[in-house]
C-alpha cells in the first residue's frame, strides 16, 4: 500500500510539476518579450545612448573571438536590439519633415531602411543555426539501391561542354543496371543524337519548346520510369560520388521529395575575372550555398535550384511535374513540394562543378531571370498565404522573394547623401550626434555579426558591390513582374564562350557612371560648403561626406567590374595539384604531378633538373588511388620545370576515363570549398577601396580611348577631308 501511495504521490507532484511549466513558461516569455521591448525603446540621453552603445559594440567584438554557435546567437540578439532601437528611434523622434522635399528623399530613405531591416532580420533567422547535415550511409547491399534517370537539358550549348557532363554522369558510382543518362536536346542537333548513340547514352527530344527547361524536365519524365532524377545543367559536372553521398537520406526518410548540393563553379564569374578577386574572395553565389542553403535546411525550407539535385519521382509527379507558371522554375518547385508536406534536403559537399557566367552582360541577363522568376512568385503563390507551409518555411521562401527588391532601396542608399549636399534637403530632422549615437551601433554590431556569421563564404562590402552592379537591371523586371507575373521570358545563359579583347563594357556601366558622377559632385559641393560656408553644421556635412565617400568607393567598385577581361580559352583550366607520370618516346618515365587541366590539356610540373622539349609525343598518365588513366599527348609549351600538353586523339572512351579522373573528383572541388581566407571588415574594406580606385583609373583610361577614337572617327570623315583639302 506504500509503494502504491508513493507513485501515487510522484504521480501527482509531476502533474503539478508539468502543470506549473504550462503556467510559467508562457509567464516567462512575456517578461521577456516586456524586457526586449523595454531595451528597445527606453528614451536615453545623448550620453546614454553613446555608452549603451559602445557596451553592445565592445560585447559583439568580444563575443566574436570565440564564435560559437551560442557566441553567435548573442551577436544576433545584440544587432536586433541595436537595429530595432535605431529604428524605432528613426519612426518616432526623426520624421518631422518640414517642406515636400524633405517629405520626398526622407520617407524614401525611410522605407529603404524599413526593407534593409526586414532582409537583415530574416537572413539572421536563415544564417545564424545552419543544419549541418551530413551524408546517411547507404545499405550495403546495392540490391536495394533504387533506380536514377539523370537528365542533362541543353539547348545551346556547344558539344564540347555536353560530353564532358556526359562522360562524368555515366562514370557516377551507381550500379549499371540502375543508372541510365539521358541528354535532353532542345537544340534538337544531330552531332548530339549521333554523340549520344556512339557512347550509349539516351537522347530525348520533344515536338516543342514549351516551357523551356521545366518543360524539357516534364517530356522527359514521361518518357522515363526511374525511381529518382538527378539533374544537372549542361555544363554542370557530378563527380563520382554523387548518388552515393546524397541517396542515403532518402531511404532514412520516406517523406523526403528533394536534395540540392551546392553549384559549384571552376571558371570565374565577371566579378572575379575582372577584378581579379577568383578563390581570393568568395563569389556571389557562395553565401547562398555555402549558408542561406544550410540554415534554410533547418527550417526545411531547402530550395531546388535546377541542377545539382536529386528528386523522387513520385512527389515530382504529385505536383505535375517541374513547376512551369514562372521562369524559376526549380524555387517554385520546391515551394510546391514543401506545400505538399514532402521534405527537402541539403548537403553543403560540392558534388558537381560548372562553368560560371563568362560576361557581364551575360551575368546581369541571369540574375534579371532570377529576380523575375521570385517575384513571379510572389506574386502568383506567396508563401505567406496558402495551405501546406510552416512558418519557418513560409519566411525562409519570403526573404528569399524580398531578396530580389533590394534594386530600387539599394539606389536610395547610393544617392541618400546627395539630398542634403545638392538639395539641403532635411532627411533626418534630428541633432547629427544623436543620428550618429543611434545609427553607427546598428549598422556596426551588424556588419560585425554578419561578418562573424557568413565569414567563410562572404566578405564584408562585397553584397554592395554586387546589388550595386546588378540594382539597376533588376529593378525594372521585378516591378514589372508585380504588376504583371506574365510579362518577361525565359532566357538562356550562355556558357563556354570566348572574349577575344579587353573591352570596356558603357551599356552595362552606364548607371554604374551616372550614380558615380553624382556623388563625385555631392563630395565636391560638401567639401566646398565645408570650407567655406560658415552657416552650414559641420557635423552633418561631415556625416554626409562620409557616406558620400562610402558610395564612392562602392559605385567606383561596380564600375571596375564593366571593365571586361580578355579570356581566350573557350574551356577553362582547373588548377589542382595531382599525381602524375610522363612516359617519353624512349620509354623514359618521369613521376611529375598536375598544375591544372582542361578537356583537351594539362599542365604539369617536372622535378629539378629535368627538361622535355616542345613537340615531343608523350603518354601522360594520371592516377586515383590505384586507378590509373593512359593519354597520348604532345608538348605545346616547355618553359624550365613546367611543360603544357595537348591530349591527342583521344578516343570516346578515354575522354571519358579522362574526366573521371579529374572533373568527377570530388577531393578536386572540397579544397576550395569554404577554405578561402575568413573575411575581416577592415580589410574588405580595403579591398574594395582599392578595386575602387582601379575603376575609377579604368573608367579615365576608356573615356580618353573613346574620345580619342571619335577625334580620330571625325577626322577621316568625308567632310574633315573636304574641308582640310
Amino acid at each position: 500500500m506504500k509503494v502504491v501511495d508513493a507513485r501515487r504521490a510522484r504521480a501527482g507532484t509531476g502533474a503539478w510539476l508539468r502543470c506549473l511549466d504550462f503556467l510559467v513558461l508562457p509567464c516567462l516569455l512575456v517578461l521577456a518579450a516586456a524586457l526586449f521591448i523595454l531595451v528597445i525603446a527606453v528614451p536615453l540621453a545623448l550620453e546614454e545612448q553613446l555608452i549603451f552603445s559602445v557596451v553592445c559594440l565592445g560585447a559583439a567584438l568580444a563575443l566574436r573571438r570565440t564564435a560559437t554557435r551560442l557566441a553567435v546567437l548573442a551577436m544576433v540578439a545584440l544587432s536586433v536590439i541595436a537595429s530595432l532601437r535605431y529604428m524605432y528611434w528613426r519612426l518616432t523622434s526623426s520624421l518631422g519633415f518640414e517642406t515636400w522635399l524633405d517629405m520626398l528623399f526622407g520617407y524614401g530613405l525611410v522605407l529603404a531602411e524599413l526593407y534593409a531591416l526586414t532582409v537583415l532580420l530574416f537572413g539572421y533567422l536563415q544564417t545564424a543555426w545552419p543544419l549541418r547535415r551530413k551524408p546517411y550511409p547507404l545499405p550495403a547491399d546495392c540490391d536495394v539501391w533504387p533506380t536514377v534517370d539523370v537528365f542533362i537539358p541543353t539547348y545551346n550549348e556547344s558539344l564540347e561542354i555536353i560530353k564532358l557532363t556526359v562522360f562524368a554522369a555515366a562514370g557516377i558510382d551507381w550500379p549499371k543496371d540502375k543508372l541510365r543518362v539521358h541528354v535532353l536536346d532542345d537544340g534538337r542537333r544531330e552531332e548530339f543524337r549521333e554523340f549520344c548513340e556512339s557512347f550509349g547514352v539516351g537522347y530525348i527530344v520533344r515536338p516543342d519548346n514549351n516551357h523551356a527547361k521545366a518543360g524539357n524536365l516534364n517530356f522527359a519524365l514521361t518518357q522515363t520510369s526511374a525511381d529518382y532524377i538527378a539533374i544537372f545543367d549542361a555544363d554542370h559536372v557530378p563527380t563520382r560520388s554523387f548518388l552515393q553521398i546524397g541517396m542515403g537520406w532518402f531511404l532514412k526518410d520516406p517523406k523526403l521529395a528533394m536534395l540540392q548540393t551546392p553549384h559549384f563553379f571552376f571558371s570565374p564569374d565577371p566579378f572575379e575575372k575582372n577584378l581579379n578577386t577568383f578563390r581570393s574572395v568568395p563569389n556571389e553565389g557562395e553565401l547562398f550555398y555555402g549558408l542561406v542553403q544550410d540554415g534554410n535546411d533547418l527550417w526545411n525550407a531547402t530550395f531546388f535550384c535546377g541542377s545539382c539535385a536529386i528528386i523522387k519521382r513520385a512527389p515530382l509527379e504529385e505536383i505535375g511535374g517541374i513547376a512551369i507558371e514562372t521562369v524559376t522554375e526549380d524555387a517554385h518547385t520546391a515551394l510546391k513540394l514543401n506545400r505538399r508536406g514532402y521534405n527537402t534536403a541539403y548537403l553543403a559537399i560540392p558534388q558537381a562543378a560548372g562553368l560560371a557566367t563568362e560576361s557581364l552582360s551575360g551575368h546581369i541577363g541571369q540574375r534579371i531571370r532570377w529576380a523575375r522568376g521570385m517575384a513571379q512568385i510572389f506574386r502568383t503563390d506567396n508563401p505567406l498565404l496558402g495551405k501546406g507551409l510552416k512558418l519557418g518555411q513560409r519566411l525562409c521562401y519570403l526573404n528569399a522573394m524580398l531578396h530580389f527588391f533590394y534594386g530600387l532601396p539599394r539606389l536610395v542608399f547610393l544617392t541618400a547623401p546627395l539630398a542634403y549636399l545638392l538639395f539641403e534637403a532635411q532627411i533626418f530632422q534630428a541633432p547629427a550626434m544623436l543620428i550618429v549615437a543611434y545609427a553607427l551601433p546598428h549598422i556596426l554590431i551588424a556588419s560585425v555579426t554578419n561578418s562573424t556569421i557568413q565569414g567563410r563564404f562572404r566578405h564584408s562590402f562585397w553584397n554592395e558591390v554586387y546589388e550595386s552592379v546588378l540594382a539597376w537591371y533588376i529593378m525594372r523586371p521585378v516591378l514589372l513582374a508585380m504588376v504583371n507575373p506574365k510579362l518577361g521570358k525565359f532566357n538562356v545563359t550562355a556558357k563556354g564562350g570566348r572574349i577575344d579583347q579587353s573591352y570596356f563594357d558603357w551599356k552595362m556601366a552606364r548607371p554604374y557612371i551616372v550614380v558615380l558622377t553624382l556623388n563625385l559632385i555631392g563630395l565636391l559641393v560638401g567639401v566646398v560648403k565645408l570650407g567655406f560656408d560658415a552657416d552650414a553644421s559641420v557635423v552633418t556635412l561631415l556625416i554626409n561626406l562620409v557616406w558620400t565617400l562610402y558610395n564612392i568607393i562602392i559605385s567606383s567598385a561596380a564600375v571596375a567590374v564593366a571593365s571586361e577581361t580578355r579570356q581566350i580559352r573557350a574551356e577553362p583550366r582547373v588548377f589542382a595539384a595531382l599525381p602524375a607520370m610522363l612516359t617519353l618516346a624512349d620509354g623514359q618515365t618521369i613521376v611529375c604531378q598536375t598544375k591544372d587541366f582542361s578537356q583537351r590539356g594539362v599542365g604539369v610540373s617536372l622535378p629539378e633538373g629535368v627538361q622535355v622539349a616542345r613537340g615531343e609525343q608523350v603518354l601522360v598518365s594520371l592516377f586515383r588511388g590505384s586507378e590509373e588513366g593512359v593519354f597520348p599527348a604532345s608538348v605545346v609549351f616547355s618553359n624550365d620545370r613546367t611543360l603544357g600538353l595537348n591530349f591527342v586523339d583521344l578516343s570516346l572512351q578515354q575522354q571519358s576515363e579522362l574526366a573521371r579522373l579529374t572533373f568527377s573528383r570530388a577531393d578536386t572541388w572540397a579544397v576550395a570549398w569554404g577554405n578561402g581566407e575568413v573575411d575581416t571588415p577592415l580589410a574588405a574594406l580595403s579591398e574594395v577601396s582599392r578595386i575602387g580606385l582601379r575603376g575609377i583609373a579604368l573608367l579615365s583610361k576608356a573615356t580618353l580611348a573613346e574620345l580619342l577614337q571619335r577625334g580620330r572617327a571625325l577626322s577621316l570623315s568625308p567632310k574633315s577631308i573636304l574641308r582640310n583639302s
